[in-house]
């Protein structure tokens, strides 16, 4: 059979540290798939890294450096598709029913005794992966699908391409008329230790929760894409980088009054997010400004994470304008209305009294979908602001 032949076979990793089993295994299936062995976990999950054609694998349990149910521990939690969606195989001279329990739980696709004859080991091979195939040939059709539509169908936000189209098409507009443009990159503080301590399913509802928020607090203008997994960009027209301030730290207020609970385990979220602005009279790119967010936001989790980085530093509630860090008490204001009504100076403190409530609206919308009006309101809080910061001058 020639080498070119060879590569159109579908590709197995074989990983056992008894040089035997993986000699008898790939006896077994030779002619029928390439195999590449290694002889630990570790090594396999290196050569799972550097190897993309690899389209299943076959694993011990018992070996040393890192051992089965540690493997499959990295391969679920892995934030590349192509690893976390392989089938594995357990194989195992243990066939107690525990021993196939634990490994199913911590994701094996399928568990097969070490004495397997010839044809069911093939068979089963064979059936995962052609599921590994047509698992990859969908994934394709996505990114060819989100590609071609300004909408993700995974995550429901724009695309990336579609995102940058956009934005290019306003920061054009911005340098016309002189205008401003910002962009936020997004960070979920600490994500790789959540995949690794709760597990990437945990990790990807937080994940999901954060693009809900994001997409029912947004203005209509504003657009928001997913750049990986636990980092978004949102691109804002018409906004300045202490209006981008507000807008960042009210999420960030809003992500800290959430608690996931998992396994009784009490789960906090934070954020850690970086800005950047256009800049009057730059040839500044969409690329070029989302790169310059992401530095500041390398720095904000450098520093320890939680927090706004802005073009000269991190940004605190006590830097921005005064009308947007001014608090009501929403009990001064209800006792007012119950002893006077809706007078003139109760209803000038309307728009602060949306926004101190505005981080709990915004959790309720994203808990029951009731269908409030957050763009508008937020509306309402920034033409309060405007006009505040006017008659300050």
């Amino acid at each position: 059979m020639s080498d070119e032949s060879d590569q159109t076979l579908p590709r197995v990793l074989i990983i056992d540290d008894s040089r035997m089993v993986r000699a008898s295994i790939i006896r077994h299936v030779r002619g029928r798939f390439e195999v590449r062995e290694e002889a630990d976990g570790e090594a396999g999950w290196q050569t799972l890294l550097v190897d993309p054609t690899i389209q299943a694998v076959i694993t011990d349990i018992g070996m040393p450096k890192l051992d089965g149910y540690g493997l499959l521990e990295r391969i679920r939690s892995s934030r590349l598709s192509r690893i976390s969606t392989l089938p594995v195989v357990v194989i195992s001279g243990d066939d107690e029913p525990e021993v196939r329990i634990k490994a199913k739980s911590a994701g094996a696709t399928d568990f097969i005794s070490k004495s397997i004859g010839n044809v069911e080991l093939l068979a089963r091979l064979e059936a995962l992966t052609q599921l590994a195939r047509t698992q990859r040939d969908l994934e394709e059709s996505r990114a060819a699908l989100a590609t071609a539509s300004p909408v993700d169908p995974t995550s429901g936000l724009a695309t990336q391409s579609y995102l940058h189209y956009h934005a290019s098409q306003e920061l054009s507009l911005a340098r016309r008329h002189n205008g401003e443009l910002s962009v936020m990159v997004i960070d979920i503080d600490q994500f790789d230790t959540l995949v690794a301590r709760y597990g990437a399913h945990v990790a990807q509802l937080v994940n999901r929760k954060l693009s809900k928020i994001l997409s029912t607090r947004l203005r209509k203008e504003d657009t928001v894409a997913e750049l990986n997994t636990g980092r978004f960009a949102v691109v804002s027209p018409s906004t300045s980088m202490s209006g981008a301030g507000t807008f960042a730290m009210r999420l960030c207020g809003a992500i800290d009054q959430i608690v996931m609970t998992y396994r009784e385990e009490r789960i906090r979220i934070r954020l850690t997010i970086g800005l950047a602005t256009s800049e009057a009279g730059r040839m500044q790119t969409v690329s070029e400004l989302i790169g310059i967010a992401i530095q500041r936001l390398a720095a904000g989790q450098a520093a320890g994470g939680s927090r706004v980085i802005g073009d000269h530093g991190e940004l605190t509630p006590e830097m921005l304008p005064q009308p947007a860090r001014a608090a009501v008490s929403i009990d001064q204001i209800l006792q007012q209305l119950r002893a006077a009504g809706a007078d003139a100076g109760l209803r000038k403190q309307l728009p602060d009294a949306i926004r101190t409530l505005l981080p709990l609206l915004e959790l309720i919308e994203s808990e029951y979908h009731s269908g409030l009006p957050l763009a508008a309101l937020a509306r309402i809080v920034e033409t309060g602001l405007v006009t505040a910061v006017h008659k300050n001058e």
